[in-house]
């Protein structure tokens, strides 16, 4: 279950119009603290990420499940049913309490190297490399709908101040 904190900024979100991936980044967030406190580990940044999502689609944001062919048929079935079962549709049946724990157990066992900044660091350039220059523009532009005058402001003066640091 996710934090009640985590669920006002997702709503938060949602009410300034930022798109569902900006609502589910809360979760995300929340699993990366996760691992850095130690609650449990994670095997690379993308399982941390792969669970905030799954979280964030049965909390009920409106993050449909990737296309086919983009990820592995399992993923796939899997995201469909963490995202029914944040809207509307009733569990099929409880969750099996030996395997909540089996799972949790497991997590318990990986480190948190995950979360570390050089690891989430490397996770987001590739991420970044796979997106077309029209998707980034696509992206900057909505911002600066979404953003709000001192939004705004506070990202022109850290372009500046980046920009001075690579001068």
């Amino acid at each position: 279950m996710p934090d009640k904190k985590t669920m006002q900024r997702a709503r938060k979100d949602k009410r300034e119009g930022k798109s569902p991936s900006t609502q589910a980044g809360e979760f995300v967030r929340e699993e990366i603290h996760h691992v850095r406190e130690g609650k449990h580990g994670a095997r690379s940044p993308q399982q941390a990420i792969a669970i905030g999502l799954s979280k964030a689609r049965r909390a009920g944001v409106n993050l449909p499940p990737p296309k086919k062919g983009t990820v592995s048929e399992k993923t796939r079935k899997s995201a469909a049913r963490a995202y029914r079962m944040g809207h509307g549709a009733p569990p099929k049946r409880k969750p099996s309490a030996r395997r909540s724990r089996a799972i949790l157990l497991a997590l318990e066992h990986e480190g948190s190297h995950a979360a570390s900044g050089a690891a989430l660091s490397r996770q987001a350039k590739a991420a970044a490399r796979r997106r077309t220059a029209a998707e980034r523009s696509a992206a900057a532009k909505k911002a600066v709908r979404t953003k709000g005058h001192a939004g705004l402001a506070r990202a022109a003066r850290k372009a500046a101040h980046t920009r001075a640091a690579r001068a």
